[in-house]
């Protein structure tokens, strides 16, 4: 019974540095996420400021369009 016990003691602490190392992979990849949202949140604000000024440019050329017709 006594050299059953280090080895229980032994396999618990081997499995804790597992469970860390998956904690510290899951919070790099977490990290790694945030910081993609981030990158995909300013890339959708540039296209639709894009979008907006393009919109603005049509209205811009049917207006002159449409007084030049008059």
């Amino acid at each position: 019974m006594r050299s059953v016990i280090p080895v229980i003691m032994a396999c618990v602490t081997l499995s804790a540095c597992g469970l860390a190392e998956t904690a510290v992979s899951s919070a790099a990849g977490g990290a790694a996420e945030a910081e993609q949202a981030k990158a995909a949140l300013k890339t959708e604000a540039q296209v639709k400021e894009q979008l907006d000024a393009a919109a603005t440019r049509e209205a811009q050329r049917r207006q002159a369009a449409d007084a030049s017709s008059q």
